[in-house]
């Protein structure tokens, strides 16, 4: 599975990084960090919460 990143829209509420920060890296403002991220099989269930918590929909799930 891979999440797309849409840095244009990520307004640093931190949710994704809250629920899985092992997968989600955050700048020093509490903004995600620029590029896709590949994850792990195992790691999906956490990634796909993570990613679903976004109020800004800045990221995006592609199986």
């Amino acid at each position: 599975m891979k999440i797309i990143v849409h840095n244009d829209k990520c307004q640093g509420h931190a949710r994704c990084w809250a629920m899985a920060p092992h997968i989600f890296d955050l700048d020093d403002e509490g903004y995600i960090k620029p590029g896709d991220i590949e994850v792990a099989e195992a790691d999906e269930k956490l990634a796909w919460k993570g990613a679903k918590s976004c109020p800004e929909r800045a990221l995006e799930i592609e199986k």
